[in-house]
């Protein structure tokens, strides 16, 4: 298929906080060292912002370096004004816990603040726009364009109008190669196209596996002048609901301005029990009391999921190949003692832009960025090195004891040595392998919901304002039908009914025999399914660019 190319030094895919970040800091390192850098950014939502979701709260630090007079005009943001922990004992009970009981990393000694992740995207995207970056929204990055030796040189975004068989329809045009002397991937987690990276160029070699997490989230509006809200109060919960079935993972609840809250849950998955499901789960949730309280008499506005990459820097790979850099979640650079991402994220799209900037200044033709070096030398570096056990513990020893080890990490040996501890925690098993057979795990029962509190899966797709085009290609790849039915399903009551929070897959009978039905329209790209799926047998792809969710208020 002969298809149009575009040119250009710089592309970067994905206009999340990393790409974006990037792509501000090349912008001014092309004006400054007076490269006139030719910069790209291409985005798979209909706008900048639209499948961006985080709590979230948020670490300045990065946004202080790429931008020093930011609040001369900041994003919307909420200053935090208080923040706790709180340990959920039963469905009924919690209690606060002291902050010298918890990791000192998990409250912000600077002000930190509550925001919507897809509104600061929207703000960087601006401020590039005004540093001669082009953003290309609605266009997906559908596969990797290589050159004759191997070496990445850019994309090919997805083609546009073909039908469910793959046929081009009257409106198709074909994908655009996007040519770049350096291509930056900056797809958030699970990028499918950093999958191939990670695999064809092997830089996760001598890795521990990366571990996830699925982060469901909605946003409540309350009354005006309701005496319950306090704009900047952030509130961090462990235990209950996920206590119950040994599942790691935590909640939040984070006061904004507007008289609007935003609450969660985070599950881990490398949860064992195939019958969790953690979007009744999250309904549970909002039934506790502590967080109950705040939410009776409001109005839920949005929900919306997503994976994040949480193994830390045992599970980073290497972020360098020829031709290219994979940063941010694309790579897992969150910070899991802290639970915050977005800073670090931010910091890995200003090293890359960087080193980028300093080889484009040699005049080189043979591009050898030493992005690695620029890493190792950073503050990132040192942070992802001080959390590095975090995860490895919780996995391993469970909340409570891999709770302890965390504060004796974070809160006491440092204040005793002042150096970082000596030991190392990984957890080599993969999220994919940790399922149990049914047989042997406890079936969970979940009530049905009361529609005031609860809801059901099509009500809350319907607020996350997902839409597909109907007639395109299915975007969820499933390698073996017959593996869901004759393995899967028998082994773990095919666990894609309840790891999906879309209600995307289900399991219907025709002619008397049970079959996986897909919904693809309904999908969130949360990416849950990619990650879960006990055989690997499903894939996610981008759609046609533009579909999916919008998160631009989340």
């Amino acid at each position: 298929m002969e298809r149009e190319t575009m040119e250009f030094d710089i592309v970067v895919v994905g206009a999340g906080p990393a790409g974006l970040s990037a792509a501000c800091r090349l912008g001014q390192l092309s004006r400054s060292n007076g490269l006139d850098l030719n910069i790209c950014v291409i985005e798979k939502g209909a706008q900048v912002g639209a499948h961006i979701l985080s709590g979230a709260v948020f670490e300045p630090k990065a946004l202080d370096e790429l931008f020093p007079d930011w609040q001369d005009a900041p994003p919307p943001m909420t200053p935090v004004s208080d923040e706790s922990l709180i340990y959920l004992t039963t469905k009924h009970n919690h209690c606060r816990v002291p902050k010298h009981l918890a990791p000192k990393t998990l409250f912000g000694k600077n002000p930190n603040y509550v925001i919507s992740l897809g509104q600061l995207c929207i703000w960087l995207a601006d401020q590039a726009e005004q540093l001669g970056v082009e953003i290309f929204p609605g266009f997906a990055a559908k596969s990797i364009h290589y050159d004759n030796e191997g070496n990445v040189c850019g994309i090919v975004t997805s083609d546009l109008g073909l039908d469910k068989e793959g046929k081009p329809k009257s409106s198709f045009e074909p994908g655009i190669i996007l040519k770049a002397r350096y291509t930056v991937f900056a797809e958030g987690a699970r990028g499918h196209l950093g999958c191939e990276l990670i695999s064809k160029f092997k830089l996760n070699k001598g890795k521990q596996p990366q571990h996830y997490a699925l982060g469901i989230k909605e946003l409540w509006q309350l009354p005006e002048n309701d005496p319950r809200h306090k704009p900047g109060t952030v509130i961090h919960g462990l235990g209950w609901p996920l206590s119950e079935s040994n599942t790691n993972g935590g909640s939040f609840l984070y006061h904004l301005d507007n008289h609007q809250i935003a609450v969660g849950i985070i599950v881990d998955l490398n949860y064992s029990n195939p019958y969790l499901d953690p979007f009744e789960e999250f309904q549970r949730l909002k039934h506790h009391p502590a967080m109950s309280k705040y939410l009776e008499g409001g109005e839920r506005l949005c929900f919306g999921a997503r994976a994040l990459a949480k193994g830390g820097l045992f599970s980073l790979p290497k972020q360098q190949f020829p031709g290219g850099l994979l940063i941010g979640c694309d790579a897992g650079t969150l910070d899991n003692a802290k639970i915050k991402g977005c800073h670090t994220a931010m910091k890995s799209g200003l090293i890359a832009a960087e080193a980028i900037a300093l080889e484009f200044a040699k005049d080189n033709p043979e591009l050898e960025v030493n992005y690695q070096t620029h890493f190792e030398q950073s503050w990132l570096y040192d942070e992802l090195s001080r959390a590095r056990n975090f995860n490895g513990a919780i996995h391993k020893h469970g909340p409570i004891l891999g709770g302890a080890l965390a504060i004796i990490e974070q809160n006491i040996w440092p204040c005793i040595t002042r150096k970082p501890v000596p030991w190392n925690i990984k957890d080599p098993q993969a999220d994919y392998v940790a399922l149990k057979d049914k047989y042997t795990c406890t079936k969970i029962h979940y009530p049905k919901p009361d529609k005031k509190l609860s809801f059901d899966r099509p009500s809350s797709v319907y607020l996350s304002g997902t839409k597909h085009e109907e007639n395109q290609p299915n975007h969820l790849h499933i390698s073996s039908y017959r593996i869901a039915i004759a393995n899967h399903l028998p082994m773990f009551d095919e666990p894609s009914q309840r790891y999906c929070p879309a209600g995307v897959y289900e399991i219907v009978e025709k002619d008397g025999n049970k079959q996986l039905h897909i919904n693809p329209t309904n999908c969130l790209h949360c990416k849950t399914c990619d990650i879960k799926d006990p055989s690997n047998n499903i894939t996610w792809v981008p759609p046609e660019g533009g579909g999916g969710p919008d998160y631009r208020n989340m």
